[in-house]
């Protein structure tokens, strides 16, 4: 599948604020970007550096009223790996970068969770069937809706409120899998057909041997996705990092699909 996806930003500070974006996605095995615009209205000088999981991110100082666009031509899956009955990569051979996503993290304090995970994954076998026993108990028990949850609300937050948004479901998902020594990594990007549209976030954990996606908002597995950034959890892939007072002012995000 072919996908044009996008995001416009009118962002407005009080004086000129250093930020980082972190817009461009990069292409990989299970996608490539074709062509690429990246838009900065007034045009300011941006630098560009990898990230320590290997994100793109341009740093800039903004000017008090600016405009940041980004359009990409991604050619992705058209259906979501899915492979019931994987087995977890034992320790031993887990590869050294994943190591990382077995760990607590600011949102996701999977350290005090695995009384229940272990409740939620009940008798389901080790691997991806317990990721897809989480991904399936969190949409059934906690409630989409907005403005139940802000920038400092944990998973635990979460399963208190019964209630939260795709990163909040995302942050649980990570922490009941890393509570089983499931590596899990959160994902934000574009996908297909989201009602209503926006950036989304979602899961993938480390399963026989590769990264697996689910997402919890979802009833069925969905391909149609554009990864833009990897991170232990929201804090880490923030599309926008402000290092100054910064207001968004307006945000639109399309995306559409495109013939072959």
């Amino acid at each position: 599948m072919r996908l044009k996806a996008g995001a416009e930003m009118k962002l407005s500070a009080p004086a000129p604020v250093a930020l980082i974006a972190m817009l461009r996605p990069r292409s990989g095995d299970a996608q490539w970007v074709s062509s690429e615009q990246y838009q900065l209205e007034p045009m300011v000088k941006a630098v560009e550096y990898e990230d320590g999981f290997g994100n793109l991110c341009q740093r800039m100082v903004a000017p008090t009223k600016f405009l940041i666009r980004t359009e990409v031509v991604v050619d992705v899956e058209d259906d979501l790996a899915v492979k019931p009955g994987a087995p977890p990569t034992p320790p031993e051979a887990l590869p050294n970068q994943t190591l990382q996503f077995l760990l607590p993290s600011r949102y996701c304090p999977s350290d005090t969770m695995e009384p229940l995970a272990r409740e939620v994954v009940s008798d389901h076998p080790a691997g991806y069937d317990q990721a897809e026993a989480i991904r399936a108990w969190v949409r059934k028990n906690i409630e989409y809706k907005y403005g139940v949850s802000n920038a400092s609300t944990t998973a635990a937050d979460t399963i208190s409120a019964r209630a939260g948004v795709c990163r909040d479901f995302s942050h649980i998902g990570l922490s009941l899998c890393r509570a089983l020594s499931l590596p899990a990594r959160m994902v934000v990007g574009y996908l297909h057909g989201l009602e209503p549209m926006d950036l989304h976030a979602w899961f993938e954990t480390f399963l026989d041997g590769r990264w697996y996606t689910f997402d919890a908002t979802q009833e069925n597995p969905r391909g149609g996705r554009i990864a833009i950034a990897y991170g232990r959890d929201a804090a880490d892939v923030a599309l926008i990092t402000n290092l100054g007072p910064l207001t968004t002012d307006a945000m639109k995000v399309w995306v559409e699909k495109q013939p072959p």
